[in-house]
């Protein structure tokens, strides 16, 4: 027989508008439930708390469904102990569900301590956290525009892309912004457009520009460029609010920052997503497979299905990809490179940078746990 180990508890089965909660007490083995429906405005928000202590009720499930669970959060958890689970463990048998039952299934389940609780850092990181993400969409943003850009050159035979690295540095973009001042006039002299470093003659230039841009292409690259000057805009002030909010975390930025390939704004991120209290997660290798790092566990039969690493992490993990990527170019941290090519030599290019990955993040772990800076000679992996 399982254990109770919550004699009162409640499972709330979280929705849009209401939220419907069901009390579980159990006594001398029998348990009892109590149900009720309220609004997920505000008010209803704090009746369903002002309900549960009464029913002196602490203890509260709840899965995560979108972001309709935040507002709950907020309003509970001053004074409740919050688990929230990923809803592949609490979700209810398929043909059997309503919002009662789920919401009793949930208290059913979380009784017997059944119920993995997802990681939710403290309120402050909370604001960290959605200021780093939104960072990322916008430069997402930056990148689809690139490419639309390019798009527009490529289908208005102007081959940019063929003589220059950057189609959107200097050099290019005068040549752009000249064509689309003057999109008849036919571009005969590049010399005033030559910056240092520039590898391509005036030729090569000449035949990549030797194109007709139509003016419905010309006046959509219009559009683009300011749009992706109205992105650089909105990034630079965004940035500004992200590091004026991560000031009070500058000692543990700092120690971040020791990491080989982590810059200032890379440590801000990474502590966005996993916080500074270590003590959250058990050991270095939980942290790891929170973060999508880990080769899955998928074995049935004594046979391996599959080895692939999860699909969480989806901020965290290509952060700290191109982190390790970074770190593991050329010998000047040779702990890391010399590992990087080992594992390269057995298992390819991409196993090895997430494995890579994977020790960088182990190495942070250590760094926030102990308050010490990296240390190469002590650097282990996980």
């Amino acid at each position: 027989m399982l254990k109770i180990v919550y004699p009162i508890c409640c499972g709330l089965d979280v929705h849009r508008d209401f939220v419907y909660a069901c009390i579980a007490t159990t006594v001398n083995g029998v348990t009892t439930y109590k149900s009720h429906r309220f609004s997920t405005f505000t008010k209803g928000l704090r009746e369903l708390l002002s309900w549960l202590l009464a029913s002196n009720c602490k203890d509260v499930c709840m899965e995560s469904t979108g972001k309709y669970w935040i507002p709950v959060y907020n309003i509970l958890e001053t004074d409740c102990k919050i688990v929230l689970a990923h809803p592949k463990y609490v979700k209810a048998i398929r043909g059997k569900k309503t919002d009662k039952k789920d919401a009793k299934w949930i208290a059913d389940i979380f009784k017997h301590d059944l119920v993995s609780g997802s990681f939710i850092p403290p309120a402050d990181i909370r604001q960290l956290r959605d200021l780093v993400r939104y960072h990322a969409k916008l430069t997402n943003f930056t990148t689809g525009e690139k490419n639309r850009a390019q798009n527009c050159l490529t289908v208005s035979n102007l081959k940019l892309d063929s003589v220059f690295s950057d189609v959107f540095g200097k050099a290019s973009s005068k040549i752009i912004s000249h064509i689309l001042a003057s999109p008849s006039e036919k571009l005969s002299d590049v010399s005033a457009f030559r910056t240092k470093g520039m590898k391509a003659t005036d030729e090569e230039i000449l035949e990549a520009v030797d194109g007709e841009i139509y003016p419905e292409q010309a006046e959509k690259l219009r559009i683009i460029r300011d749009h992706m000057s109205s992105l650089d805009l909105c990034k630079a002030n965004l940035q500004s609010l992200i590091l004026s909010t991560a000031e009070k975390y500058i000692p543990e930025i700092d120690l971040v920052c020791t990491v080989p390939g982590i810059a200032t704004f890379s440590a801000i991120s990474v502590i966005g997503e996993i916080g500074v209290d270590m003590s959250v997660f058990p050991t270095s290798k939980h942290l790891c497979s929170w973060a999508g790092l880990t080769p899955q566990n998928d074995q049935s039969a004594g046979k391996k299905k599959t080895t692939r690493i999860g699909k969480s992490g989806a901020y965290l993990k290509p952060l700290l990809i191109q982190v390790a990527l970074a770190a593991s170019r050329g010998e000047k941290h040779p702990e890391i490179y010399g590992k990087k090519q080992a594992l390269q030599k057995r298992r390819g290019k991409k196993k090895a940078i997430v494995a890579i990955a994977r020790r960088l993040l182990t190495a942070i772990y250590h760094i926030l746990s102990k308050n010490e800076p990296y240390n190469p000679a002590a650097y282990t992996g996980g």
